[in-house]
């Protein structure tokens, strides 16, 4: 029954949990989740050491990391756990479903606060579906007599991650303006306006990952990938941009942005980037290494619960399940 509970619980926080920004998380929230763990992992028997428990090494995550981490927490339950070890597991269920963003994107050294995310859980609406056509299905014996099936196959049309990966750029420039350094906020502004200096996209390259489909929410992120200090001395940079899809809880769609820095008062590409703009992407640069370090640890550090779990329950070489009452039979 607990392991039920703590299933059904992972459940519920998936998609409705209010978002809170990762500072908050990481600050308090995840910190006190992350020290009930430990002492839980603490108080439960430890299994004697094997080659195979060397501590995880922290890492990016594969696109299907979190639902590889679920059945393994999934699996330690329905094999039995001590009540102990029944909270840790229901410790992280929970992180992953309050964290899951993060640890995606924030592995990879995308900024996922609220003042640095470009969208956040925009609703992919029907009429941004595309429909690739209808196949006729007829019953050969009932040809003459029963009318044909219809059936459409869709999903969000190809262009439309272009889109969302274009509002979410003029987002970003936004969040510069409003949020992140507002003492040049009329200059952020221009960047996507054709006053001053302003960004053209010069090229974007988009790799899709699934077909993507109604009903589903989006969040896209953007980051820096390659240090602004050499680019910008050629006047031109390159985004990455991550649209993830809240139902399944992986990256939908990639793109690749080069953006070149024009001069709208001279009419050419401008000769040298923008004070302003240099020193806040420094900045964002060092906040990306920062995060990629953060939550490539906080990865390992789960991979390193669940193993302990694993070797704790079905993975000991003296490991029973736990049948309840029919073990008794």
């Amino acid at each position: 029954m607990a392991s039920r509970r703590i299933l059904q619980r992972s459940r519920r926080c998936d998609f409705h949990t209010p978002y809170r920004n990762s500072t908050q998380l990481f600050s308090t929230s995840t910190s006190r989740c992350d020290s009930a763990a430990a002492a839980a992992i603490a108080a439960a028997p430890q299994p004697k050491a094997s080659p195979n428990t060397d501590p995880a090494k922290p890492h990016t995550v594969d696109p299907r990391w979190l639902t590889t981490i679920k059945r393994r927490i999934g699996k330690c339950l329905m094999f039995g756990l001590q009540p102990a070890q029944v909270d840790v597991a229901g410790s992280i269920l929970q992180q992953i479903a309050r964290d899951w963003r993060e640890l995606i994107a924030g592995s990879e050294g995308f900024l996922t606060g609220d003042t640095r995310r470009s969208v956040f859980r925009h609703s992919v609406v029907w009429g941004e579906m595309d429909v690739m056509g209808k196949s006729v299905i007829y019953n050969a014996r009932l040809l003459l007599r029963s009318k044909p099936e219809y059936h459409k196959i869709g999903h969000v049309n190809n262009v439309t991650y272009l889109r969302y990966a274009e509002t979410a750029r003029v987002n970003l420039m936004r969040n510069y303006a409003m949020h992140i350094d507002p003492a040049h906020k009329t200059d952020w502004l221009n960047t996507v306006g054709n006053k001053g200096t302003g960004l053209i996209l010069q090229s974007i390259k988009l790799d899709y990952k699934f077909p993507m489909t109604w009903p589903d929410k989006i969040t896209v992120y953007h980051r820096l990938t390659q240090d602004p200090s050499a680019t910008l001395a050629k006047s031109f940079f390159q985004q990455e941009v991550l649209i993830l899809s809240e139902a399944k809880q992986r990256p939908a769609a990639r793109c690749l942005e080069q953006n070149a820095l024009y001069d709208y008062k001279l009419l050419r590409k401008a000769p040298s980037p923008p004070a302003f703009l240099l020193e806040q992407f420094r900045r964002t640069w060092e906040l990306q290494e920062e995060s990629k370090r953060e939550w490539q640890q906080r990865i390992a550090d789960i991979e390193n619960s669940v193993r302990t779990l694993e070797v704790g329950s079905w993975d000991r070489e003296d490991a029973v399940e736990m049948l309840g009452s029919a073990s008794k039979s």
